[in-house]
């Protein structure tokens, strides 16, 4: 009986050990994968790292094929387009006929100002020919008001001598064509307004070019 009793009793641990050894897997700890997700994204656990490297990533790229799209199709050149002063640009400047368009559109928008017409002036040219050439030139300028006109009455020589002094540097070459037109007239709007610059002069208009 005492053998019966002992068998059985080993019979009931051994049974017994298989259900400990279920409940132990059961209760084992997360491996470091699931740490490292932080558990199922449905359950309201944190974003995975893959994730948020994706978050912010996809901006980043997003932003430099809009750049990318900008420089080449032309729009980014056009910001960093700078504004040129017209005042300041020279004879052999680059942007001469863009100022000269810029200044007919102004003239053209604004109603007529106060014209004041200057004595017809001859000039010599700069030749390479013995023969000389000769430049007959009548101009008007056009200022803001009559007040203005007032003004420019009294430094009116000062002017005649700033437009001899630069039409006796021109050479035959420099009055062909429409762009020579344009050059000559933003050099003497420059030259009449450094000149009288307390006087709101907006143009200068050719009346006569004869060559001779």
């Amino acid at each position: 009986m005492a053998e019966t009793k002992k068998a059985k009793k080993d019979g009931d641990k051994a049974s017994m050990k298989p259900e400990l050894k279920a409940v132990d897997k059961d209760m084992v700890a997360p491996s470091d994968d699931m740490a490292a997700d932080g558990g199922d994204a449905d359950g309201g656990g944190p974003v995975s790292k893959k994730k948020l490297l994706l978050f912010v990533m996809a901006p980043v790229l997003i932003i430099a094929i809009a750049g990318a799209v900008a420089y080449y199709g032309g729009f980014l050149a056009k910001f960093q387009q700078k504004k040129v002063d017209c005042s300041t640009v020279t004879e052999d400047s680059k942007d001469y006929a863009a100022c000269a368009q810029e200044l007919a559109q102004q003239t053209a928008a604004q109603p007529p100002g106060q014209f004041v017409e200057l004595q017809p002036m001859i000039v010599n040219l700069q030749t390479t020919s013995k023969a000389p050439r000769y430049l007959k030139i009548t101009l008007q300028v056009e200022l803001e008001s009559k007040d203005d006109a007032k003004a420019f009455s009294s430094i009116e020589p000062r002017v005649v001598d700033q437009f001899q002094t630069y039409l006796r540097e021109l050479r035959l070459e420099d009055l062909k064509g429409s762009s020579g037109m344009y050059r000559m007239k933003i050099e003497l709007l420059s030259r009449v307004r450094a000149a009288a610059p307390d006087v709101k002069v907006r143009d200068v208009l050719f009346q006569e070019i004869l060559v001779q």
